[in-house]
């Protein structure tokens, strides 16, 4: 079956980097647009960012471009988050997702994702 297993989360102070990666198995992960998303305690959950399945463009939200970004290794099956600049505000759980897009471009809404990882926690103190 398809799995996607986040790893990289934790603790780090404002102004930090984390790198999460996200590692698929269980489809063809080349043919899939890839997103990262996030929650924060109370919040809904909100696209960070995404990458293309065939040309590996990227997308972020507002909040975090020029301070993410987004990679993925079709030979490995991983996409990777980089954060830098981490502020308080990053403070989330922070998902994985694969989107079989029509148009191999990630989609914002997570309606559109197929498959989801179980989350990784950031927590960025002030």
């Amino acid at each position: 079956q398809v799995q996607l297993v986040e790893s990289g989360g934790g603790l780090v102070e404002s102004g930090g980097s984390l790198r999460l990666s996200c590692a698929a198995s269980g489809l063809t992960f080349s043919r899939y647009a890839m997103g990262w998303f996030r929650q924060a305690p109370g919040k809904e959950r909100e696209f960070v960012g995404g990458i293309s399945a065939r040309t590996s463009a990227t997308y972020y939200a507002d909040s975090v471009k020029g301070r993410f970004t987004i990679s993925r290794d079709n030979v490995k099956n991983t996409v990777n988050l980089q954060m830098n600049s981490l502020k308080p505000e990053d403070t989330a759980d922070y998902y994985c997702a694969a989107d079989l897009s029509r148009t191999g471009v990630p989609h914002r809404s997570e309606r559109n994702y197929d498959y989801w990882g179980q989350g990784t926690q950031v927590t960025v103190s002030s």
